[in-house]
């Protein structure tokens, strides 16, 4: 197994990577929409919050050698089930291979944020 750290993405904020690489998979942690280079909360919008969660994944995929487009699974958490067609407007223009994915209601979410978004992507 290899981490995954990059300054392009929120570092974490517990015990835990930002990603891990296993075999030709990397799986990334769960990406919340924080800024990385301030450190706050990209808006109050699920539209703002959904849009800098995918770039947090992005960089993520990307310092581990993958991209959104090779994302064969994703698991996106909402801490309202009422954001769905405004966060999926958001998810399809950034993960366009349409991968497998599950999408929940959670009570809440770290930091008071609206959406939280993790992926598995190939390395191929």
């Amino acid at each position: 197994m290899k981490k995954v750290s990059t300054t392009n993405a929120p570092a974490a904020i517990g015990p835990y990577s930002q990603g891990m690489i296993l075999g030709n998979l990397v799986f990334s942690s769960g990406q919340i929409p924080i800024i990385p280079a301030t450190g706050e909360i990209a808006g109050t919008t699920i539209d703002t919050q959904a849009e800098q969660s995918c770039k947090n994944v992005g960089a993520v995929l990307e310092a581990a050698g993958s991209s959104l487009e090779k994302v064969v699974k994703t698991t996106c958490f909402l801490a309202d089930m009422a954001d769905f067609p405004a966060f999926n407007s958001v998810y399809e223009k950034y993960f366009v291979s349409a991968p497998a994915r599950s999408c929940v209601a959670v009570k809440a979410l770290p930091k008071g944020v609206l959406c939280e978004i993790e992926a598995i992507a190939s390395l191929d």
